[in-house]
């Protein structure tokens, strides 16, 4: 088991590693951000001199060595356009991300496990083609756009919940709902396949036979065999939720880390966007590494096996 653990966490920094890479050099063919900064009017001269303060100047290679240093040393550098540490800008904005994706999580598994169990138990019926239609409309209805309908229906014509910002609870309503709705029609779905699947084996007709309702049956048997697949879709939804953050920090105005992003890669701000991107990879990879060690204790036969 240590060994396996081992492979893991070395996959996860090279796969950080690899992601790290690629974001550094796409964002420098991107364009010159020297141009961006200078004033107006200015010489070519200065231009190249406020170029060579950034160490743009010098080959691609080079500066790629120079970040891997300063990586290795807990320095993510200075942002170009604030002037400030980017630990600290990047620091500042992760709470409200965390924030974001934790209450579009507490969304998406608290109406997206139900109703698949629901679907599944009750086939068939009318509850189920309901529940159907109502998850079909959370996975077809893209993020900017059921941002943009509640703030016009809860926030301007009804003023039950702040139309932006991240001033109260009140503010995390409406964005946590809207990023997490398509995560919560992924988790229906597959929560639904999951429990049908166990349902359709014998260990359930033995249950029920030994006086086991269909409902204790599905709590103390099935669940738990069906929560695989649905832990995998868990950790791979979390990194999904963070980057779907970007869209919806930008709708409803949520000082979070994607709407940095998405400044930064405006104002071509590197450091900020490849410290932002290596946070989003860590977590993303991480929550892989921690549903695969969660399999083992959700099922026994694949602690065995290893």
């Amino acid at each position: 088991m240590k060994r396996h653990i081992a492979g893991r966490i070395g996959q996860a920094l090279v796969a950080s590693f690899g992601v790290l890479t690629i974001v550094f050099f796409v964002m420098r063919l991107s364009g010159d951000p020297t141009l961006l900064l200078v004033p107006e009017g200015a010489s070519a001269e200065q231009i190249a001199a406020l170029r060579h303060a950034l160490g743009f100047d010098r080959p691609l290679l080079v500066q790629y060595g120079a970040y891997l240093l300063d990586l290795a040393r807990f320095d993510l550098g200075e942002s170009l356009v604030q002037r400030a540490p980017v630990a600290g800008i990047v620091a500042e904005r992760i709470p409200y991300t965390v924030a974001l994706a934790g209450g579009a999580l507490v969304v998406a598994l608290g109406i997206g496990i139900p109703a698949g169990i629901a679907m599944a138990v009750w086939r068939g019926s009318l509850l189920e083609r309901a529940l159907a239609g109502f998850v079909l409309a959370g996975q077809s209805l893209p993020t900017f756009w059921s941002g943009i309908l509640m703030i016009l229906y809860f926030g301007v014509y009804l003023g039950w919940l702040p139309t932006s910002g991240a001033d109260s609870l009140a503010s995390l309503v409406m964005p946590s709902i809207a990023l997490g709705a398509l995560t919560m029609s992924t988790f229906a779905r597959m929560t639904r396949i999951a429990v049908l699947d166990e349902l359709s084996r014998d260990y359930v007709p033995a249950a029920r036979a030994r006086g086991l309702s269909l409902g204790s049956a599905v709590w103390r048997h099935v669940l738990r065999n069906a929560a695989i697949p649905v832990v995998t879709i868990a950790a791979l939804e979390v990194g999904n939720l963070l980057a779907g953050a970007v869209i919806v920090e930008t709708v409803f105005a949520w000082p979070g880390i994607g709407q940095l992003a998405i400044q930064s890669i405006a104002a071509r701000d590197f450091l900020i966007v490849q410290s932002v991107v290596l946070f989003v990879s860590i977590v993303y990879i991480g929550m892989n590494l921690l549903a695969d060690l969660a399999y083992a204790l959700i099922d026994p036969r694949i602690r065995l096996a290893r």
